[in-house]
């Protein structure tokens, strides 16, 4: 009885052990922690996923880190199955936004002229300081410019404040100093655009410097806090021609159009429906941005170019 006993004993403890064992194998199973991930938004790759050789690239990530940020980093690789005439990558990377938890990576750089025509696969990689990675996957298309259908480009610009006074920015982009407008002074502009045909849209707005806000393409404009000067479209142009918002008629010896508004309106100019000039886009003394966003709907293609103005009055 003292042996069985003994066994019965020996079999209870190996039976215990096994158990407790196992409950904490569990538990540590059950205790293990996910780390957070980076998440990444308004990604935008080029223009419409599309970038011109040899010219300024725009690149815009919003991230929110898991942790903190680490580096960000943006690999140009060619595709396995697209003919290329050299082989070729780019990778660029930033790491100002490191220890942050959140940023917005608005970059512009240069495509080198060695760069080959041709589809591309991009990869942005942001690494977190807990060790986590998070990608984005897409392509983007680099065109040489010899080869563009149409190259939006900036002409010649005028700008008047209704007192005598003469504002002029021309194809070299100097823009002109000490622009000032005091309220009730009657603003008027024109501008041409060349090499473009098909469909496109120009918005000549102002925007409050301290609204950060520099809009790129038309989808871009925030018109909370934009202030719409004018807004022109072309269509269905079947050839390059230079695009004009004051297009001169020789038949009535006129223009068309001639787009004004007042400094201190309550409504601006946007249509078909103007918009109140309220709340965050309230006129108020200061610096303001004046600029023009163009963009080729049809060929995915856009330009844009902003001075600085002074508005006084208020």
């Amino acid at each position: 009885m003292k042996r069985l006993r003994t066994h019965k004993s020996i079999l209870l403890l190996v039976f215990t052990l096994g158990v407790t064992l196992w409950f904490t194998s569990c538990s540590n199973d059950d205790d293990t922690v996910e780390l957070p991930i980076p998440t990444m938004t308004e990604i935008e790759v080029g223009s419409d996923n599309q970038g011109i050789i040899g010219r300024d690239f725009h690149f815009n990530v919003e991230i929110m880190a898991g942790d903190k940020i680490g580096t960000v980093r943006l690999n140009i690789d060619q595709l396995p199955d697209e003919d290329y005439t050299r082989e070729w990558s780019f990778e660029i990377s930033w790491d100002e936004f490191s220890g942050m938890k959140n940023a917005t990576v608005h970059k512009h750089f240069d495509i080198p002229e060695e760069a080959p025509e041709g589809t591309y696969a991009y990869t942005i990689t942001v690494t977190d300081e807990n060790g986590t990675t998070a990608e984005d996957k897409g392509e983007v298309s680099l065109i040489d410019p010899a080869n563009l259908t149409v190259d939006p480009e900036l002409y010649i610009w005028s700008i008047e404040n209704g007192n005598g006074d003469f504002y002029f920015v021309n194809e070299t982009l100097e823009n002109p100093e000490n622009v000032t407008f005091t309220k009730n002074d009657t603003l008027s502009s024109n501008i041409q655009i060349s090499n473009v045909k098909d469909d496109g849209i120009m918005y000549l707005l102002l925007i409050r410097k301290d609204q950060n806000h520099l809009p790129e393409t038309v989808n871009d404009i925030d018109f909370s806090k934009a202030i719409v000067f004018d807004v022109y479209e072309h269509n269905d142009e079947e050839e390059v021609f230079t695009f004009w918002n004051t297009p001169y008629n020789s038949s009535i010896g006129d223009y068309e159009r001639w787009p004004e508004l007042t400094i201190g309106a309550e409504n601006d100019n946007n249509a078909p429906q103007a918009n109140p000039v309220s709340g965050e886009k309230a006129w108020e003394n200061g610096t303001y941005y004046f600029g023009v966003v163009y963009t080729n709907s049809t060929h995915h293609l856009s330009m844009h170019h902003y001075m600085e103005v002074t508005v006084e009055g208020f």
